[in-house]
């Protein structure tokens, strides 16, 4: 494995196997992609969440229904092994963070900085590309978004990059206000 990959623990450990399997095959866009798809059906289903995060559903239940799912997706070869690996070895419940690691593992490999971006409502595709060229600007490194919804922050964004965390969102602007408040009184 190399060293030089930034990511650590069960999760880091299974997305460095596969970006070295998918390195070596030529393959790195291709399951970056695949495991993309699978990140888009675990956020739109509670259900599929609730699949890979029980310990009550057996290995072969979630074997089942994961290949059911991955054929009807389109989703073959080295991605399909892969998880049907991660149920066999009972780490199902790790995916996400597998594939957030092998995401990160290839903005590494390519210079890329990756941006968690958590906002109430979902970004537009201009807004997105919006970000991305003012995040571009801020770092001087390309960088990749990640996006997730949060209908809590009643409005705005967070943005994480690295270790640095803006947030903008209402709701603490909000909760600010509250304690700013509360110490006039």
């Amino acid at each position: 494995m190399s060293s030089d990959h930034p990511v650590s623990g069960v999760a880091g450990r299974y997305a460095t196997a596969l970006f070295e399997l998918a390195e070596a095959q030529g393959a790195l866009d291709a399951v970056a992609g695949d495991l993309g798809r699978i990140s888009s059906m675990l956020a739109a289903s509670n259900d599929l969440t609730r699949l890979v995060r029980s310990p009550i559903y057996s290995a072969e239940d979630q074997g089942r229904a994961f290949a059911a799912l991955l054929d009807k997706a389109g989703i073959s070869g080295l991605v399909k092994n892969f998880v049907g690996l991660v149920i066999k070895n009972r780490r199902l419940f790790a995916l996400p963070d597998m594939i957030s690691a092998y995401s990160s593992i290839l903005a590494h490999k390519r210079g890329e900085m990756t941006a968690q971006v958590t906002s109430a409502h979902a970004l537009s595709d201009a807004q997105v590309e919006n970000l991305k060229a003012a995040l571009k600007s801020a770092t001087g490194r390309d960088v990749r978004i990640d996006t997730k919804v949060d209908a809590g922050l009643l409005g705005g964004l967070v943005v994480k990059v690295g270790s640095r965390m803006i947030d903008s969102s209402l709701r603490t602007k909000l909760n600010s206000l509250k304690i700013a408040m509360k110490e006039a009184s």
